[in-house]
């Protein structure tokens, strides 16, 4: 590859890499951004446009009081997203959410981007990484980046540093689980690197609740893959209804094992089954259910989860999944501002970071965009602070998620934003109000949240 001048060099032109080419030519710089379609196509884009949406047409919730979507879509907006001025010009009815019309979605945005100045496209692909003579590069390729880059993230990064395949485990809102009936343990009272002894939640099943929870996981419906996706199963993360398919007692020999656990509620009566929960970020306020990625259709999930003592009343950040996704261990291989620790001229930005969403990719690529700009004009960058929705998604994929040290399989998975990554707000009971309901009070804490975050990212965007 040749020296270019000193500009921004953004590879891959979706949500993020367009937000971020916007960013960074609204703050002042020279951004080139390239596109490999329509010299290359992939299985799931259609046309050659930027910005195409491959899945849904909807960005979600749009309500910024009481939902974390709505909370990053109005962070976005305060921030001169590209990619929310297009949504909000094309959106179509859709209740709550915001859905758009996906042809003049992208034209918008394509149309936005070739009358700036500052911002040239080319139509070519990249099959290996620029070196530092380039300058500064963002790499927001996505889940379908082409095999020959992805070989070359990999070989950069490190074999362990990058998945092609995603297997997601269910994320449960701290809040919501049943302490009365959980208990804190982990197995055989194992301390281990920055353990406790206690470092898990543990649900007990009867023996006639665990064979009601695989009747119906057996008698449930499967995500079907789409033919390009091609996922394997590995054996270390078997989704847990093929498990049960193995065998009604296949669980209960893995992931649900119930030895090394003793229910001080109960010491007298073993568990017939356990299910554990790993607590997922450093907040304390997010925890993963350990062993249980899922193919199962999402209508399906928290109804059949919420059969576990404990869980009855769940609510969850995330449900599982199993699906072809391209991206980087980004806690061990990103620093805060989304550089590749052992290449720092090569910045990250969109799922390939391990987020979740249309929005959520946008919104790095938003943050990574103005980070290269600050950089290549000289000037101080200082990030979001994590009470904002956009700080609270860079500290979670940059380290405020937590690895367990002890498994064979890295524990880092992708995330949607939610209000778990967010510092909670402890709020008192208003005046003149007798009976404050749990569900007042939740949403009360909502309400604070947003508005502590709005108040911060309008810091940011002033700094």
């Amino acid at each position: 590859m040749t020296k270019k001048s000193n500009i921004v060099h953004i590879i891959g032109g979706g949500l993020a890499g367009t937000e971020a080419a916007w960013q960074v030519a609204k703050a002042g710089a020279k951004a080139v951004l390239y596109e490999m379609r329509p010299q290359k196509m992939t299985p799931a884009h259609t046309t050659n446009r930027l910005a195409e949406l491959v899945c849904s047409n909807s960005l979600r919730s749009d309500d910024h009081e009481y939902n974390a979507v709505g909370l990053l879509h109005e962070e976005m907006r305060r921030a001169n997203s590209l990619v929310m001025a297009a949504a909000d010009k094309n959106s179509l009815p859709a209740g709550g959410a915001l859905a758009v019309d996906r042809e003049k979605f992208s034209s918008f945005i394509e149309q936005a981007l070739i009358g700036e100045d500052n911002i040239e496209i080319v139509r070519k692909e990249f099959t290996e990484l620029p070196s530092s003579d380039w300058g500064q590069v963002i790499i927001a390729t996505g889940p379908l980046t082409s095999e020959p880059l992805a070989k070359a993230i990999q070989k950069i990064t490190g074999e362990d540093a990058l998945s092609f395949f995603d297997a997601i485990a269910p994320i449960i809102h701290e809040e919501s689980i049943d302490r009365d009936i959980v208990w804190a343990q982990s197995r055989y009272d194992k301390v281990g690197p920055s353990g406790t002894g206690a470092d898990y939640l543990n649900c007990p099943m009867s023996e006639s609740e665990y064979h009601t929870f695989i009747d119906a996981l057996l008698n449930s419906q499967s995500h079907e893959f789409h033919e390009w996706e091609n996922v394997p199963y590995f054996d270390g993360c078997l989704p847990i209804e093929e498990m049960a398919d193995r065998g009604r007692e296949t669980l209960r020999f893995g992931p649900m094992k119930p030895v090394g656990l003793t229910n001080p509620r109960d010491p007298e009566n073993k568990p017939y089954a356990i299910v554990q929960l790993r607590q997922d970020n450093a907040l304390g306020t997010l925890w993963n259910m350990v062993g249980f990625q899922t193919k199962l259709k999402y209508r399906s999930q928290a109804d059949i989860f919420r059969l576990i003592p404990g869980l009855q009343n769940a609510e969850f950040a995330r449900l599982g999944g199993l699906h072809h996704n391209v991206f980087l261990n980004s806690p061990k291989v990103l620093s805060a501002d989304l550089c590749l620790k052992n290449a720092p001229h090569l910045r990250f930005a969109g799922q390939m970071t391990g987020v979740e969403g249309y929005v959520e990719s946008a919104a790095i690529g938003l943050m990574a965009g103005r980070m290269a700009a600050a950089e290549n004009l000289g000037k101080q960058y200082i990030a979001p602070k994590n009470t904002t929705a956009h700080g609270a998604l860079l500290s979670y994929i940059t380290g405020g998620h937590l690895e367990d040290t002890s498994a064979k399989l890295r524990s880092f998975q992708p995330m949607n934003i939610n209000f778990g990554l967010l510092p909670p707000i402890e709020v008192k009971k208003p005046e003149g109000v007798t009976r404050w309901r749990k569900a007042d009070r939740k949403k009360v804490k909502k309400k604070a949240v947003s508005d502590r975050a709005l108040n911060d990212i309008n810091d940011w965007i002033n700094q």
